[in-house]
């Protein structure tokens, strides 16, 4: 269906649109659009357009079943947006620009994103969904792709959003408060200097994380359990395990974790580095993660791109930790650019 143009009395113009740029010159001063093509005309501008010598103007006219790019951009905003999004309330040329609401990990609902992108002449496109962002970061864009577009194509896109609950949120930081339990006899007698506790620290802090536990442990089942305990107790909402991950026979971290009760253990991961992660959960509700050695010795490992999905409150099972394997390449980097590279953006 293709728009309708006509010269109508620039008084009779507002509502309609403007099917090209309106330029203005002002002797000395400037040469220019004035109303640029798409425009909307408004009351206000009428008088503006009469200065111009504009006192009939072509215009485009729009059916009942037609929407203008900036109506269909702000029907489909409503509908896109989920919990911890905001949005300004007038689109830029026919798009709309989501940002966080709040701190917290930016999630995508992929396949009703698709299906909203497979319709055809509307959009949106997005950051990576498990992103960690701040308030006020922008997230996506999204708008109607032609000027004047079907109401029918506007409405499909809403009712795709609408089943998912909308296309985009952002999950609040849920953790404020972590154990740390670092293994080894080697550690823990003072041959070698610890340099675990110092890099999950760090790496904690800058989700202004607390660490209101922590202690160094031998290789010993009945000791790591106490400590893991002793965290929770302390009023740790996670609790972080390192070193002891493999299958040596002196290796027990593993077997410390499950004897504190942790359920739902998934060891492994199809991440390199990172193998030999581990997540469980206590009591149904604090998540235990084990962290290999590799957690010491790279600067980018599984550790990273899990530990925000933790935060958020997402469950760590088995079929989160498989897709981790699309992506879960690190290319060790001389420059480590992360998280602005391909490591865990499947």
């Amino acid at each position: 269906m293709k728009p309708t143009y006509k010269t109508i009395p620039v008084e009779d113009a507002v509502g309609m649109v403007l099917p090209h740029d309106m330029t203005e010159i002002i002797p000395d001063m400037r040469k220019g659009p004035a109303f640029k093509k798409g425009h909307l005309i408004r009351p206000e501008d009428v008088e503006r357009l009469k200065s111009m010598g504009k006192n009939r103007i072509y215009v485009l006219e729009l059916s009942e079943n037609e929407m203008h790019e900036d109506q269909a951009a702000l029907a489909m905003a409503a509908a896109f947006t989920g919990p911890g999004i905001s949005y300004h309330p007038e689109p830029s040329e026919g798009k709309i620009t989501f940002t966080a609401g709040q701190d917290g990990l930016f999630v995508v609902k992929k396949d009703a994103l698709q299906s909203v992108n497979m319709l055809g002449e509307v959009m949106m496109a997005t950051l990576h969904t498990d992103t960690p962002v701040s308030k006020g970061d922008t997230v996506a864009g999204a708008r109607a792709i032609p000027l004047v577009v079907e109401k029918a194509m506007v409405d499909r896109a809403v009712s795709i959003a609408d089943e998912a609950g909308g296309l985009i949120e952002v999950l609040p930081w849920k953790v404020k408060k972590a154990a740390i339990v670092v293994t080894g006899r080697e550690v823990y007698e003072g041959r070698i200097k610890d340099a675990f506790a110092p890099v999950i620290t760090k790496k904690l802090s800058h989700y202004s994380i607390e660490i209101c536990y922590s202690e160094i442990a031998p290789d010993e089942v009945e000791t790591i359990r106490g400590h893991i305990l002793e965290g929770i107790a302390m009023g740790a909402q996670l609790v972080i395990c390192t070193g002891g991950m493999s299958v040596d026979p002196d290796d027990v971290t593993r077997t410390a974790i499950a004897s504190a009760g942790a359920k739902d253990v998934v060891y492994g991961s199809p991440v390199l580095p990172g193998a030999m992660f581990l997540a469980g959960y206590i009591n149904n509700q604090i998540p235990v993660l084990g962290i290999p050695a590799c957690g010491m010795y790279y600067k980018t490992t599984i550790f990273d791109i899990v530990l925000p999905q933790v935060l958020a409150g997402i469950k760590i099972d088995r079929e989160k930790i498989a897709s981790l394997g699309h992506g879960g390449l690190c290319l060790n980097c001389k420059k480590c650019q992360y998280p602005v590279c391909p490591f865990g953006k499947g």
